[in-house]
């Protein structure tokens, strides 16, 4: 039996989880999960609150209390909410916990007996009236990169560029709002670039599986070189160096380990308090741990958003590689972002939808499974993408109602009505139709290739006389969206997945129309009773293949068929079902008695959405109107040539705030590209992007650099910049734009 780790990076217990942390690490993740325990699969699927790090006690004293109040808020509050939101976690814990604390010093000592970690003496700002080293987010001041005023101590949220904390302009403690001044510090860095060799190769290794943004952030990262990085802080909350054995005392008094350095940790740590609730329940031992982190049989699939990716596939990677005996990442399927209504969310301008507001305005089941559905087909799998409250009606009431819905009410109604609330009885006659399709699935698996159409015409031939025509398109259209959809979710593209299983649906609703049971049902009882066993065996195979997106709707179907439930739940210490192979084999026996059937989807009123849309804040930025402006004609438009370009290289412009040099791939060939968005860019965030270039520019000279093109960029009033890229960044390079 297979058996996959699944973990999602753990959110910060400062705040609550909003659409956006859904959409990109969490839900995802779930749907895996299900997929794979509806498959057959054996996993275990860890997660927790990262509770501790700078973000932790400065959200305790805006709100004037303690660390320990503010994670235990948070944690309680989002493991809530995801519990409402039907996530399948084996286990949500938390880095707070004493396990947690004794696995990440048993990591750091192990480090530094090994001569992996060394000390360092280095310069940092210390408050004066605070009495204290400020850590990174304690400091505020202008970015050194774009000149933002507000970019904290070594990162600046406007252009995402990295720097030491010294670097930083005009810099402000945010404890009392004073110059802080520099003094001397201990801290242990641990010695990344002797894993250089190692993580190039371990990258490589991935090449063709793993996502383009993965690669060329990781990419981009090994090229630059990797160095020492500090894995301490001068803070009071986290964990403390002073209780490591050997360690100098006083060195350590005052500085707990890098956030970032103990929260991957967390993964292993809950895994073993997950081991340990199991043994004391009577299911295995407390070192089962061992199993999924230790044993090379198990693959482990970490999802992130894009801000995680370096910390999983090489900071954490060599950690695990240091310690020795630990599995590595298989595959990091990071995502990019999701906004909201066109803009990035912002909880302090109220442009944001936390899961627990919208799970207090919308509490019944079937609504969040209509969130998880639109969020799953807006996911941002290669490309930031939107949630629009209109499309969420839109997927709930055209696709989720009138297709899935549609089909399984109609479907259940006719039976309950006709045949006295039970799964049609098939006539003597007919009674070959379920042998002949158990023939039919077991012939097309034994056929199974990548080309489906070869394989469905090689079936034909054997069994398309034992059906209707209608009825052979049907079964063999169920297995081929099935195992299409099955390919594509075993490579994290899930959007297009969901879309194969919907179109089961559609080709359910085609049967169902074509066959018109509302008129056979007066003239050939026998034909119907057929037309409506092989409907009730899809309604079945729907709620199978679509559980992993809409749980509670998909076992609601189940409970109304009569049938055991099976939506992925949790099921790591039990004998695994294919379900997902077997729900393309007719499963309902006849004479099964179903329950009475209710809508699956209700409709969502537009004022039901335009109140949402209403509780949402104002756009920073006003509706452009179009002014009077000189026309052109198509000539002068036609003599500029836009085609698609795909970022290979990014990096700084010396001596400029503003300009980035980039090298792009253009078809076959290269250009490079002089841009003006440095300070809005950050370069290794641009590596790997799909852009649009003027391709027939003539070349200009800008800062010593000749610049070959341009790139596209739309502008605000306030000066932001957004470079323009294709619907499908699939399309490659070198497309022609017009």
């Amino acid at each position: 039996m297979k058996r996959t780790l699944i973990t999602s990076a753990l959110p910060y217990a400062n705040g609550y989880i909003h659409l956006g942390h859904a959409a990109g690490a969490y839900l995802p993740a779930d749907i895996y999960a299900r997929f794979l325990r509806l498959c057959g699969e054996q996993v275990l699927y860890v997660c927790g609150s990262d509770e501790h790090g700078v973000a932790i006690t400065i959200s305790a004293e805006k709100e004037n209390t303690t660390p320990k109040a503010i994670i235990d808020k948070y944690h309680s509050a989002n493991a809530e909410a995801f519990k409402k939101f039907a996530m399948t976690f084996d286990i949500y814990s938390r880095t707070s916990t004493e396990i947690h604390h004794n696995t990440a010093i048993e990591f750091f000592a192990d480090l530094l007996q090994k001569g992996y970690l060394i000390e360092k003496e280095e310069e940092q700002f210390y408050d004066e009236k605070a009495q204290m080293f400020l850590p990174d987010r304690y400091v505020e001041g202008t970015c050194p990169n774009c000149g933002y005023e507000h970019a904290r101590g070594d990162q600046c949220d406007k252009c995402g560029a990295y720097y030491n904390q010294l670097e930083l302009k005009n810099p402000r403690s945010v404890i009392s709002g004073e110059p802080p001044v520099v003094r001397k510090t201990t801290h242990w860095y641990m010695r990344f670039g002797e894993f250089q060799n190692f993580l190039e190769e371990y990258i490589e290794s991935k090449s063709s599986e793993w996502k383009d943004n993965v690669l060329q952030q990781s990419r981009s990262w090994l090229r630059q070189g990797l160095t020492d990085r500090a894995i301490t802080r001068d803070l009071s909350w986290g964990v403390r160096l002073d209780k490591v054995p050997g360690i100098d005392k006083n060195k350590a008094k005052g500085k707990v380990l890098y956030v970032w350095f103990d929260a991957v940790l967390g993964y292993i740590s809950i895994t073993k308090e997950w081991a340990i609730e199991q043994a004391q329940n009577g299911r295995g031992s407390r070192e089962d741990w061992k199993i999924w982190w230790q044993d090379n049989d198990t693959r482990y699939i970490a999802f992130i958003g894009k801000d995680n990716i370096v910390f999983h596939t090489l900071i954490f990677p060599a950690m695990l590689k240091a310690r020795g005996g630990y599995i590595l990442p298989d595959n990091v399927p990071a995502n990019e972002f999701l906004n909201l209504e066109g803009e990035k969310f912002s909880k302090s301008r109220n442009w944001s939808i936390d899961l627990r507001d919208f799970q207090k305005d919308f509490p019944e089941p079937q609504y969040t499974d209509a969130l998880r559905y639109t969020l799953a087909m807006n996911a941002p799998e290669t490309r930031d993408s939107d949630f629009t409250w209109r499309d969420f009606q839109n997927r709930n009431n055209n696709e989720l109602a009138d297709i899935f819905g549609n089909f399984v009410n109609r479907t259940l109604q006719f039976i309950f009505k006709n045949f006295e609330q039970k799964i049609p009885t098939l006539s003597e006659q007919d009674k070959s139709l379920i042998g002949n399709w158990n023939n039919l699935i077991d012939t097309l698996e034994a056929y199974y290739s990548d080309n489906y159409q070869d394989t469905i015409e090689k079936a034909s031939r054997k069994f398309s006389s034992l059906f209707t025509e209608a009825e052979f398109a049907l079964i063999s259209s169920v297995w081929k969206h099935s195992r299409e959809a099955q390919r594509l979710f075993n490579i994290f593209r899930f959007r297009d997945a969901i879309t194969e299983t919907m179109n089961i649906a559609r080709a359910a609703n085609k049967f169902f129309n074509d066959a018109e049971p509302w008129k056979t049902i007066k003239s050939d009882r026998n034909a119907t009773a057929r037309t409506l066993f092989i409907c009730a065996q899809l309604v079945y195979s729907l709620s199978i293949f679509l559980a992993p997106i809409i749980p509670n709707s998909a076992k609601r179907v189940q409970l109304m068929l009569g049938c055991d439930i099976q939506t992925g739940e949790p099921n790591y210490d039990k004998q695994n079902e294919n379900y997902w192979l077997t729900a393309t084999y007719p499963r309902l026996e006849e004479g099964t008695r179903i329950q009475q059937p209710s809508i699956i989807f209700n409709k969502i009123e537009d004022s039901v959405i335009a109140e949402q849309i209403n509780k949402l804040g104002k756009p920073t930025v006003p509706e452009s109107s179009i002014n009077e402006q000189e026309l052109i004609e198509y000539d002068d438009f036609a003599r500029v040539q836009l085609r698609t370009a795909v970022i290979k290289q990014a990096e700084k412009l010396p001596k400029s705030k503003k300009l980035l040099k980039l090298i792009v791939e253009v078809g076959n060939k290269q250009k490079q590209i002089i841009a003006g968005i440095a300070e809005h860019y950050a370069p290794d965030y641009l590596v790997g992007k799909t852009i649009v270039v003027v391709d027939n520019l003539k070349p200009a000279k800008l800062m010593g650099e000749t610049s070959e093109g341009m790139l596209l960029a739309a502008s605000t009033e306030d000066g932001r910049l957004c470079f323009v890229a294709p619907e499908k960044p699939d399309i490659g390079s070198g497309a022609i734009v017009k």
